[in-house]
């Protein structure tokens, strides 16, 4: 595996020591709960909405007791419109176990943090690497993408992360645990600015020698990922609904909820799924509101 050699792993190193975003998570000192908090906002949401919601967010509920101290309509309303307003709920529910059980500090390794709610095995890994150091592979879109290119020849990896993409990154970790964590990251951020998925920079790239990709020609992918559809969707009209809410300091009637969306059928469905979800509390009496 060319890329881990140590030619190409300091050339990736050296690559992101010059061309780094300065975030505000990866500033020195972030506390592992600025990393988690991060993390869940940047889940299918680019970097330019999240920052101003993060430092809003961090300002109100600097650590994980602050936020479980509040009700979790407040985190609801305070995520504002980043989408996937459940992110929300899950990260009240992480500060309220990591308050009662860890004395209010995030637990360090994986195992720990993926029994949490809402973190899966990526943002487990994330945050063990990038808030405690430790060594493991962190597998976003980005790293996949350039993994896929590099080390398989191919445009872009399959739907999921399978287990040779996990065992293939595993392999690529340098042994140093402060070397992997910045490696993990630096991978990351070539993926996001130069191995992007519709415009890649190969002429910027520092492992263009070693990348299979570019080698074949850059074939393209015989099926290329599918773009999502926003406008019309359940999704659309639970956000819509939800911002109601969010922007009422009290409970709202159903006829408010009814003026911003035409489709009757849609909003029943897409109010009952808020419901289910908890995002949303039915009143007895009639009103609508945001989880007390």
């Amino acid at each position: 595996m060319l890329l881990m050699s140590s030619l190409y792993a300091d050339r990736v190193l050296g690559w992101y020591a010059l061309h780094a975003r300065d975030l505000p998570w990866r500033a020195p000192g972030v506390s592992p709960w600025a990393v988690l908090v991060s993390e869940i906002m940047l889940q299918q949401t680019p970097v330019s909405r999240v920052l101003p919601a993060y430092q809003a967010w961090l300002a109100r509920w600097p650590t994980p007791a602050a936020l479980a101290a509040d009700a979790p309509g407040e985190a609801v309303r305070q995520w504002g419109r980043l989408g996937y307003p459940r992110r929300a709920l899950r990260l009240h529910e992480t500060a309220t176990i990591v308050t009662q059980r860890y004395a209010g500090e995030l637990p360090p390794t994986r195992e720990e943090l993926l029994a949490l709610p809402g973190i899966g095995a990526y943002t487990a890994a994330a945050v063990a690497v990038f808030a405690f150091g430790g060594r493991h592979a962190v597998l976003d879109t980005n790293v996949r993408r350039v993994l896929a290119r590099v080390e398989t020849g191919r445009e872009f990896p399959g739907a999921q992360p399978s287990a040779a993409e996990y065992r293939l990154a595993e392999s690529l970790l340098p042994q140093d645990e402060s070397v992997a964590a910045r490696w993990s990251v630096a991978v990351m951020e070539l993926g996001a600015l130069t191995c992007t998925a519709a415009a890649p920079r190969c002429q910027e790239c520092p492992v263009t020698a070693a990348c299979a990709w570019l080698a074949a020609g850059r074939p393209a992918a015989a099926v290329r990922p599918a773009a999502q559809s926003y406008e019309g969707t359940d999704r659309q009209c639970r956000g819509r609904l939800l911002a109601v809410l969010r922007d009422s300091p009290e409970p709202v009637t159903q006829a408010r909820l009814d003026a911003v969306w035409p489709d009757a059928v849609q909003r029943a469905r897409a109010l009952d799924g808020l419901v289910a979800d908890g995002l949303v509390d039915p009143l007895p009496d009639g009103r609508f509101a945001l989880p007390a």
